[in-house]
């Protein structure tokens, strides 16, 4: 994938909100005029332009970039292990003194 793939960078986002802004319009204009329901084949296929492109959006604005998921998997196998200096004595609040022998 590539760089430009995997953001969705603000040019984009503008386009999107201005498709969805449009959308909206039409809707309004369509209803004022009272073919609302007229227009359904056009408003399907605008619908599922708009559906691609949030869905694109959805996509690309949660990417991790590899250094981030990276980062995240490291966070996640260290909470995944136990801590090892309390393995043996979890009630031990004092874990460097020696024990005496029993």
């Amino acid at each position: 994938m590539d760089e430009h793939d995997e953001i969705y960078g603000r040019e984009r986002s503008e386009r999107l909100e201005a498709l969805l802004r449009d959308f909206a319009d039409r809707i309004r204009r369509l209803d004022q005029e009272g073919t609302l329901l007229a227009d359904a084949p056009a408003l399907l296929r605008a619908l599922g332009e708009i559906r691609s492109e949030l869905f694109h959006y959805e996509v690309r604005s949660t990417y991790d970039s590899p250094e981030v998921a990276r980062n995240r998997q490291i966070v996640e196998e260290a909470r995944g292990r136990p801590d090892s200096l309390f393995d043996d004595e979890p009630e031990d609040d004092e874990p460097w003194r020696q024990r005496e022998q029993e």
